[in-house]
């Protein structure tokens, strides 16, 4: 027995189609040839359905929504007879167009669904739409029907997590990569293998929401530049499909679900970069891609005259707490989470979350309050970049409600500039390894996302080779990117064959990682970092998509050693729990010590309060509170003063011997076993363990 609304009521030229029902948005597939559309648009007085054969240039068909098919702000139609896999839509808004009042309707236009699950005419990466392109970025529609295999989110308590930012493209887009589809998400999974041997438990994807890279047409010396990063949205909730091998057959989304199943089964999570602060749309001189023609008052911070408020940087602002967008970002985020089973978000200028329809920062941002208790998000990771470009700075305050974490740019700043031997930011390292209580005391320390780069500004490397950024290549004359970095090249700008420089560089780079991974928090490492990977001094590549941008995987020999290192300290911290301690508890524990306590040379003598450039730090971790297999003790002792120190060792139970795990100054000395200290040359670290020895096995 058929249900009366399974019948088409209305034709045109052919089409067979019927009112259709609000709820999804988007276009759905409810049945064999039967798809349903519904869009919102408060001010708009009518709407037009486009049916397009995919890549041809006109609609064949134009369908009116009649006044009946409007529900509320919402029009819907359900249509017959399609074949989704040879469909594009787009839909025709009119309506009042006077930009003072926020309105900006143009029936010519023809305009991208918000909740498009597929862009087509993206599929080759770099690929330029012509000029005269009247529908640039066009809706597909998909089926749910991946297989799965019975994959759920991981769940990896987040204080257990070790993130590793990665670009999908530049990972393995250069030659050296050795994948087979460079550059996509297939060729991620060929490089799962290395990311466990690596350590890593999560990845954090830079945007692979559908942007066009070919937006800005400026070039530099003769070679194209891109919106690389992709910071840029076109479609919230389609897959890039520049990113994937099988882009021309349609299958961006599946390739992207594999690849994170295939990640899942190897035990490891992925946490998109989110940027919903603003859109590809950008100012008053932008293109009208979507919301601007769909709703420009609805979807935009808009001044009492009309322009665009741009506390992004980019041009212009989501109204993030108007009700509708709430709820249209709310609906994207359980999309992701539900379809492709990601495990949580990074939420790039977050801050601008927090705004009122003005720009005002609120107190209780709806927004935030409902992402942190919503069922369907319950589990997932919302870690928030806490500033914005409007100058709201927000780190350790952001609206948490419990549940979000933030990229703690002060831990940043302060290890870089203690690192090249900036004694008065010692004290304020000893809160940042415990932590940030003074930041997280009300929430706990795996709140404090902890990293020393990420893809905006120096890598590892060039963070220890050059003292001024070298953007040229950007095309703005080396205005961009930020000035103050807090590096140091240690003597020498750029590449050198100055052994002693390149070996003080190596020694730095170790001591970094040491410092991360020992620190209370979650650490959070840049793809590439791990073997020295150089972007030539730039530290904006946003538009760089060549070897600026690309890992080298030569590097991976060359640089061994540190790759080596980097290994050594994820597999330590997974396997020591009280390094992962979300708290911030340092009393005495049952092993009669402080569970993390702060020395100077000699054991027990450190003033906190003071300028240093040598100090130790250990902690206590027995069996009994802890669950490990024996009692251990963990000391870390640092040196960034310019001459060799001597560190006398703390004084352990009985029967208990201390051991090399690592020394930054003589990698010769790890296992081997000290007495009463050690001593560490000119800027470098050491990493010893305390326990009873073990009788062979």
């Amino acid at each position: 027995m058929f249900r009366l609304d399974d019948y088409p009521t209305h034709e045109l030229n052919g089409i067979h189609y019927r009112c259709g029902r609000v709820n999804p948005f988007g276009a759905s597939i409810i049945g064999d040839g039967i798809i349903n559309f519904s869009v919102f648009s408060k001010n708009a007085v009518s709407c037009e359905l486009l049916l397009y054969n995919c890549g041809e240039k006109e609609p064949y068909a134009v369908i009116p929504f009649p006044e009946e098919f409007r529900i509320g702000n919402v029009f819907s139609i359900t249509v017959f007879g399609l074949d989704y896999e040879k469909l594009e839509y787009g839909y025709r808004f009119d309506g009042k167009y006077s930009p003072s009042e926020g309105h900006l309707f143009n029936k010519e236009n023809i305009l991208l669904d918000p909740y498009a699950r597929l862009v087509g005419g993206r599929e080759d990466w770099g690929a330029v739409s012509p000029p005269d392109e009247k529908y640039r970025y066009r809706g597909r529609v998909i089926p749910d029907d991946f297989k799965w295999e019975g994959d759920k989110q991981p769940e990896i308590p987040l204080k257990d997590l070790i993130i590793y930012e990665m670009h999908i493209r530049g990972f393995t887009r250069d030659a050296s990569s050795g994948v087979k589809y460079k550059g996509t998400y297939a060729g991620l999974v060929e490089k799962i293998p290395y990311l466990q041997k690596l350590g890593i438990n999560c990845i954090e994807l830079l945007p692979i929401f559908e942007f066009d890279e070919t937006e800005n047409p400026r070039s530099f010396d003769g070679e194209r530049l891109y919106n690389y990063w992709g910071y840029s949205t076109v479609s919230f909730y389609s897959p890039k499909a520049g990113y994937a091998a099988s882009a021309h057959f349609g299958l961006a989304a599946e390739e992207l679900k594999n690849m994170i199943k295939r990640l899942h089964k190897a035990g490891i999570e992925v946490i998109l970069d989110v940027v919903f602060n603003h859109t590809a749309e950008g100012n008053e001189n932008g293109p009208c891609i979507s919301f601007r023609g769909i709703d420009n008052k609805t979807y935009y911070l808009l001044t009492p005259e009309g322009y665009y408020y741009d506390f992004s940087g980019c041009g212009n602002t989501l109204n993030c707490n108007n009700a509708v967008v709430r709820n249209y970002i709310l609906d994207c985020l359980r999309y992701w989470i539900a379809d492709y089973h990601v495990d949580g978000f990074r939420f790039d200028l977050a801050s601008i979350l927090s705004r009122d329809s003005s720009g005002a920062p609120m107190s209780s941002p709806p927004l935030i309050e409902t992402l942190a208790h919503d069922p369907v998000l319950g589990k997932a990771k919302l870690i928030a970049e806490a500033w914005d470009a409007g100058g709201l700075y927000q780190v350790g305050s952001f609206p948490a409600w419990g549940r979000w974490a933030e990229w703690n740019g002060k831990y940043r700043d302060c290890l870089r500039k203690f690192l090249k031997s900036g004694a008065e930011c010692g004290p304020e390292l000893i809160t940042r390894i415990e932590g940030s209580a003074d930041l997280y005391g009300t929430r706990s320390a795996e709140a404090s996302i902890n990293f020393i780069t990420c893809h905006d500004g120096f890598t590892l490397y060039d963070l220890v080779s050059y003292n001024e950024k070298h953007n040229i290549n950007n095309g703005e004359d080396g205005r961009d990117g930020c000035s103050s970095n807090d590096s140091w090249n240690c003597g020498a700008e750029g590449e050198t064959d100055d052994p002693q420089i390149n070996a003080l560089r190596r020694r730095q780079i170790k001591n970094a990682v040491i410092i991360l991974m020992l620190s209370r928090g979650v650490p959070m490492i840049l793809s590439g970092d791990e073997f020295m990977n150089t972007q030539y001094g730039n530290n904006n590549a946003y538009c760089q998509d060549n070897r600026i941008s690309w890992l080298n995987w030569e590097d991976l020999h060359t640089n061994r050693d540190v790759f080596e290192l980097f290994c050594t300290m994820t597999s330590f911290r997974k396997a020591h729990p009280v390094l992962r301690r979300p708290d911030f508890f340092s009393g005495y524990n049952s092993s009669g010590y402080p569970e993390l306590s702060f020395h100077g040379t000699e054991p027990w003598s450190l003033n906190r309060n003071s300028p240093f450039h040598t100090f130790a730090f250990m902690y206590a971790e027995p069996a009994a509170d802890f669950g490990t297999e024996q009692d251990c003790f963990i000391y870390c002792a640092v040196n960034t003063y310019w001459e060799q120190r001597f560190m006398r060792l703390p004084i352990i139970p009985e029967g208990m011997v201390w051991t090399v795990l690592t020394y930054t100054g003589d990698d010769t000395l790890s296992g081997s076993t000290a007495s009463d200290g050690i001593s560490l040359m000119a800027r470098s670290s050491a990493v010893l363990i305390g326990q009873r020895p073990q009788p062979p096995r």
